[in-house]
C-alpha cells in the first residue's frame, strides 16, 4: 500500500491496515471459507436466462427496493425456519420462488446489499456512528471492528472463554458495564467455528438498548443441533440476523449478503444505503439462484463430510481442534503458526494465520484438497525433530 503521507486522511484511520488475506497461487487455496464446489449447471444456465432478461434494460436504474429479491429471500428463510436446523441437508428446502414468504419472515424484514459486509456497514451507519459504541466477543470476525471504526463509532472488544465461548452471565456483564450501542454476536463463530445458543443471544439482548446483530454467516453449515436466531426476531424490534449468499450457496463472486429484522429497523437503513445500491444484474443473479437453493446447497453437506475429516486427521497429529459448525476449522497447539504456514505454502497448500496465539485455520475443500492439506501436514511433522510447526534445526 502506498504511502498516504500528508493526505487529509481522518485521524482515526492513519496507522490501520486494510482487511485482505494472502493472495498466493498455490493449487490448493483453504484460507477464506469459499465454497469450494463450482456453481451448478442448472444454476448456471439460470443465470445466464436471467441475466439475458434484464441485460436490455440496463440503461433504466434497479428496482431501489429490490422487491423480488426480498420476496426470494424471505421464502429462503422461513424454509429454513421449517427446518429447524436441517437446512443444510440436500433435499430439504423448497424451491423460494414456489415458497414464496409464507412464515414469520415477510419481505419488509428483509434487507440485501453488496456482501453481507455492506448489511453489517448499513446498520452500523444507521444505529452507532460518532459518539456511539459496538461490542463484540473476540476473537471474531475480524471485519467487524473496521466496519465499526469505519463508521466513526467506537470498538469494545470483549474476551471469550478460554474455550472461546459466551456464557450468558460474562456476556450480560460486558453488555451492562460498557452499554455499547450495537452488539455482535457471530454464531457459528469466525475464526473458532463454535456457535452460541439461543439463551445467551436472549439474556444479551435483554441486557442492551442497543441493536443485537447475529451473524449468521455460516450457519448452513452447523449440524443438528444448531438453532438460528431467525426465531428469536418476533417481539424483538431490535434484533437483526445476518447472513450471506457467498458461502453456503457458493456465490461469493457475486457478493450478496442480507439480513432479517423487525420493518422500522429496516427502514432506518434507507436512510444510509446509497441509491440504487443493489445492481439489475446481482440482483437477477440472486434470484435466479434462489430459485435453485438445493442445487445450490448440494455441496454443504459434503464440505461438512471434508471439515469433519479435517479434524480427525489434525486431532491425529496430536493438535486440538476446536468443535465447528461452520466450513472450517481452528486447530491449536502450533509452536510456530508463522513457520507452519510458510511450509505449507511451499508445499502448495494455503491456509488462514489469524492472529491467534498457538493457532491456524483451514477451511473444508473437496475431497482431494483436504487429502493434499493432511498429506503436506504429515509430511511437516514426520521431519525430525517432530515438533508441531517447528522447522528442523
Amino acid at each position: 500500500m502506498t504511502s498516504l503521507g500528508s493526505l487529509p486522511l481522518r485521524d482515526d484511520l492513519r496507522g490501520r491496515s486494510p482487511y485482505g488475506a494472502p493472495v498466493i497461487d498455490v493449487p490448493v487455496r483453504l484460507n477464506v471459507n469459499e465454497n469450494a464446489f463450482d456453481v451448478p449447471a442448472d444454476v448456471t444456465a439460470a443465470l445466464q436466462q436471467r441475466i439475458a432478461e434484464v441485460s436490455a434494460t440496463l440503461n433504466r436504474y434497479p428496482d431501489r427496493e429490490f422487491t423480488e429479491l426480498r420476496r426470494l429471500l424471505a421464502g429462503y428463510l422461513n424454509d429454513v425456519l421449517r427446518g429447524e436446523g436441517a437446512a443444510s441437508a440436500p433435499g430439504t428446502i423448497a424451491s423460494a420462488a414456489q415458497a414464496g414468504a409464507s412464515g414469520p419472515i415477510v419481505p419488509d424484514m428483509i434487507w440485501a446489499a453488496n456482501g453481507s459486509n455492506e448489511v453489517l456497514f448499513h446498520i452500523l451507519q444507521a444505529y452507532g456512528g460518532p459518539g456511539r459504541s459496538a461490542l463484540g466477543f473476540g476473537p471474531s470476525y475480524s471485519m467487524h471492528p473496521l466496519i465499526t471504526q469505519s463508521t466513526g463509532s467506537e470498538w469494545i472488544e470483549v474476551p471469550r472463554g478460554a474455550d472461546f465461548s459466551i456464557t450468558a452471565q460474562s456476556a450480560v456483564e460486558a453488555v451492562r458495564a460498557h452499554a455499547p450501542d450495537v452488539v455482535f454476536v457471530c454464531t457459528p463463530n469466525n475464526p473458532t467455528g463454535n456457535s452460541t445458543p439461543l439463551d445467551v443471544i436472549e439474556a444479551i439482548y435483554d441486557a442492551t438498548d442497543g441493536v443485537v446483530i447475529v451473524d449468521e454467516a455460516y450457519a448452513e453449515f452447523a449440524g443438528a443441533d444448531f438453532r438460528t436466531a431467525l426465531s428469536l426476531l418476533p417481539g424483538r424490534p431490535r434484533l437483526v440476523v445476518s447472513r450471506t449468499m457467498s458461502k453456503a450457496f457458493a456465490f461469493a463472486g457475486a457478493r450478496v449478503g442480507y439480513a432479517a429484522a423487525a420493518p422500522e429497523l429496516v427502514d432506518g437503513l434507507r436512510l444510509v444505503r446509497m441509491p440504487y445500491h443493489l445492481s439489475s444484474l446481482t440482483q437477477a443473479a440472486a434470484e435466479a439462484a434462489l430459485a435453485h437453493p438445493d442445487s445450490l446447497l448440494a455441496g454443504v453437506e459434503e464440505l461438512s463430510r471434508q471439515r469433519d475429516r479435517m479434524v480427525a486427521g489434525l486431532r491425529g497429529f496430536g493438535f486440538d481442534v476446536v468443535q465447528s459448525d461452520a466450513n472450517f476449522v481452528l486447530f491449536r497447539g502450533v509452536a510456530d503458526p508463522s513457520l507452519l504456514w510458510t511450509q505449507l505454502v511451499e508445499k502448495g497448500v494455503l491456509i488462514r494465520d489469524v492472529g491467534i496465539a498457538g493457532c491456524l485455520r483451514a477451511n473444508a475443500g473437496t475431497d482431494e484438497e483436504t487429502t493434499a492439506f493432511l498429506d503436506a501436514l504429515a509430511d511437516i511433522l514426520s521431519t525430525p525433530p517432530d515438533t508441531l510447526g517447528r522447522s528442523p534445526q
